[in-house]
């Protein structure tokens, strides 16, 4: 009996360079419409996280008026709300153990920037954006206490 096999060529068939082409042009096209969006939502992301964690100090500053009658001074810092102020107003009522954990750094690696009084309100907490400078647009924008 003799035996049937299949033709080598066949059986070791490939891509050809014209269909590797096509895959890598399409790939191109998908990443170009899909990269820019998603590099918008990463700003969008770091503007919503830099809103929250000021959220988070506006509570901290209201428990530390609560238990001392008054906010820290501009020159007292949010440094307050994790160690007793030893300059300025007495802060007689400070909470051993603080207010906050940690001091957060705004999304963009900075620390965030505080006026007491402020500008805009009572008090001020914001970031200066992703340039780190006053003003700007866009992800450049300062976000503030005063924006939540």
């Amino acid at each position: 009996m003799k035996k049937l096999s299949v033709p080598r060529r066949a059986a070791a068939r490939g891509f050809t360079l014209i269909e590797i082409m096509v895959v890598v042009v399409i790939m191109g096209v998908l990443a170009a419409l899909v990269v820019p969006k998603l590099l918008s939502r990463t700003g969008e992301s770091k503007v919503a996280a830099a809103k929250v964690d000021i959220a988070t100090v506006m509570q901290a500053l209201k428990l530390y008026k609560l238990d001392n009658q008054r906010y820290p001074t501009t020159e007292q810092g949010l440094q307050a709300l994790l160690t007793k102020p030893t300059t300025g107003p007495a802060a007689n009522g400070w909470k051993a153990g603080g207010y906050l954990e940690k001091m957060p750094k705004d999304p963009w690696g900075n620390p965030y920037q505080f006026l007491s009084p402020g500008i805009k309100g009572e008090i001020d907490v914001f970031s200066y954006g992703a340039d780190g400078a006053p003003g700007g647009t866009g992800d450049d924008a300062d976000i503030g206490s005063w924006d939540n």
